[in-house]
């Protein structure tokens, strides 16, 4: 069947009849292609778009490059805080019971442990004064090198119990701290009249107790941890060692009865004036307090550091293990007497610390036969001058001279016949140490029981250190193997010992004043 289509429009050769092909502009099948008309109505305004897009991409860079530079100073901020970062210390509080318990029994600590290396610092700046060495609580003795720019005349090497202290001054020492030699000088000690360290030292001795200070009315305040000697401890305020409630510090044991320049003497400034740096076991490290007068004073110790300290002689030497006499010493301390007399005498030397600003030394002779003494004396702290001495049956009696130079202590000979004087005399001190020596060679020797301290040397010799008299009046004598007496000691009026030393054998006349 044939249809006929109107307006049908014959296509090209080739193509099917009745169909027509629609007209698709040419920019639709291309994509690259643009409309023809938009292109030319953009034309003029496309320089304007470009720039204004490179503008665009210019902020946008600007933009990211601030940001992360942002980013980085964060982190590096951040990471910063993170490794210096710690944490806020706690505030101050009240000490817990277990704390008012450790500091309770630190005394009780120190004394069992005996000994401890000890560094003190008192005031500061110009006028700070250093202490190195060591306390020994259990013997009650310290060991110090003393220096720093406020040393004063107190710059040397210092032995201190309780009751006295002793010092042998080194002007010249170097101003750095150093530690003191273990083994101490034999000579040159005296007793100071600079007495700046007496509070000092008697805080020191009041850090140990053979019992533990009672807790009832124990104050004070935790006020952080420190890192001592890798060790953390934790630091304490409360007040001065030993002391009670109302303020006094309980004296340490064989304190005299003065208690003139004991730390805490009246009333502390504060109950929380001193603080403590104490570990877990109840060990002190550190201290730092205020002491009237003084000023700060900080004390550091070193339980590493515990040698065996030796009192020197001025002190009464070393400690020994006092008992009865063996039948051989029994023989030769009865025998000491006859034996004295028949050596008819000996050269002697006299150290005597007799008391505070007053250090005698001497040299001369001693007769048993005529039961005279001879000397010459000088007194330490009296520069120039020399005094003669002699005591016999009547009494003592002396000449005063200017000391020529570095003349010798022994005395001229012979010796004089005039100018004696009697009276008082700063050399009045020595009358017991000699009155000893002459009696000792009566009857059948001294009164009383006697005993054996120690075995010690002296110039070489072994000897026996026997002591004989009542508590209040001691005589120690160095009783030589040969059975002849080499040294006599006895306490002096300042606490401290006095010697003299004996070489027996024949001595020049000892001609009697008129």
């Amino acid at each position: 069947m044939h249809l006929g289509l109107t307006g049908a429009v014959a296509g090209p050769p080739g193509s099917r009849p009745g169909l027509r092909r629609a007209r698709v502009p040419a920019g639709l099948l291309d994509p690259i292609a643009g409309d023809p008309a938009e292109d030319e109505e953009l034309a003029g305004s496309r320089d304007e778009v470009g720039e204004t897009r490179r503008r665009a991409a210019r902020r946008r860079r600007l933009a990211l490059a601030g940001l992360a530079l942002t980013a980085v100073v964060s982190a590096t901020m951040l990471v910063a805080m993170l490794v210096n970062w710690a944490p806020g210390e706690p505030a101050a509080r009240e000490m817990t019971r277990a704390e008012r318990d450790r500091l309770a029994a630190m005394r009780v600590t120190n004394y069992r442990e005996l000994r401890a290396g000890l560094r003190v610092m008192v005031g500061d700046a110009s006028a700070r004064t250093d202490l190195l060495g060591w306390v020994d609580w259990a013997r009650q003795l310290v060991y110090l090198d003393v220096t720093g720019p406020g040393a004063g005349q107190l710059r040397g090497l210092v032995q201190a119990t309780p009751t006295v202290l002793v010092l042998r001054p080194d002007p010249a020492a170097v101003p750095a701290p150093a530690m003191p030699p273990l083994v101490p000088p034999s000579d040159g000690w005296r007793l100071p009249t600079d007495r700046r360290l007496d509070p000092v030292l008697n805080l020191v001795f009041a850090l140990a107790s053979d019992r533990p200070d009672p807790t009832d009315g124990l104050s004070g305040r935790w006020v952080g941890q420190e890192q001592v000697n890798g060790e953390t401890v934790d630091v304490l305020a409360a007040r001065l060692p030993g002391a009670g409630p109302d303020g006094r510090v309980i004296r340490p044991p064989g304190a005299g009865p003065d208690d003139g320049g004991v730390p805490g003497r009246g009333r502390p400034p504060g109950d929380e004036a001193t603080r403590y740096w104490l570990d877990p076991a109840g060990r002190l490290h550190r201290l730092a307090t205020s002491l009237p007068g003084i000023g700060p004073v900080q004390v550091q110790l070193n339980r590493a550091d515990r040698p065996t300290l030796r009192p020197v002689d001025a002190l009464g030497g070393r400690v020994g293990l006092p008992r009865a006499l063996t039948a051989a010493e029994r023989e030769r301390w009865r025998g000491l007497p006859a034996r004295l007399r028949a050596a008819g005498g000996a050269a002697i030397t006299v150290t005597a610390p007799a008391a505070i600003g007053t250090n005698l030394r001497g040299a001369g002779w001693l007769s048993w036969t005529s039961g005279s003494v001879y000397l010459g004396v000088t007194d330490l702290d009296a520069d120039g001058r020399r005094t003669l001495l002699r005591r016999d049956r009547t009494g003592l009696a002396q000449i005063e001279q200017d000391r020529a130079g570095d003349a010798e202590d022994s005395p001229p000979l012979p010796p004089p016949r005039a100018g004696w004087r009697t009276g008082p005399h700063r050399s009045e001190a020595l009358a017991p140490l000699l009155d000893a020596a002459l009696r000792v060679a009566r009857g059948s020797g001294p009164p009383g029981g006697v005993r054996r301290i120690r075995g010690d040397k002296l110039a070489g010799s072994v000897v026996d250190v026997m002591e004989a008299g009542t508590a209040r009046d001691r005589v120690r004598y160095w009783v030589g193997r040969d059975g002849l007496l080499r040294r006599l000691e006895l306490p002096t009026r300042g606490g401290a010992w006095a010697q003299l030393d004996l070489t027996p054998g024949r001595v020049p006349r000892l001609t009697a004043p008129r």
